[in-house]
């Protein structure tokens, strides 16, 4: 049976898959927004995915912050999965922002 510090950081490790999973999935709703011309949909659905993101984020600095205070977690490959699905989390919702961006300007240029 896992000990209340394992259990913790399992506990932190789902909060933190879990937040950024939801961020990218909002991501991806928006990029469908954005191609189907609904922009204020797409912008909407960035938001909700940047709070999600700060969620995830502020679970990670809760991580470093016991880390830092000399409470070492131990190395698992769910820790190491957690951080690689911020990290995705992170990248996926700037490259939605972007292609939010190329979808207004073809609606744009579309529309002279």
């Amino acid at each position: 049976m896992a000990d209340n510090n394992e259990e913790q950081q399992l506990m932190q490790s789902m909060g933190l898959i879990t937040n950024a999973g939801n961020a990218k999935s909002l991501a991806m709703e928006a990029i469908h927004a954005a191609h189907n011309n609904n922009f204020e949909a797409a912008q909407t659905k960035i938001d909700e995915a940047n709070k999600a993101l700060v969620a995830a984020h502020n679970m990670q600095t809760k991580m470093l912050t016991e880390e830092a205070n000399g409470h070492h977690a131990k190395l698992t490959l769910l820790t190491v999965h957690s951080q690689d699905h911020l990290m995705t989390a992170i990248t996926f919702i700037d490259l939605a922002q972007e292609l939010i961006s190329v979808y207004k300007k073809l609606a744009e240029t579309k529309k002279i």
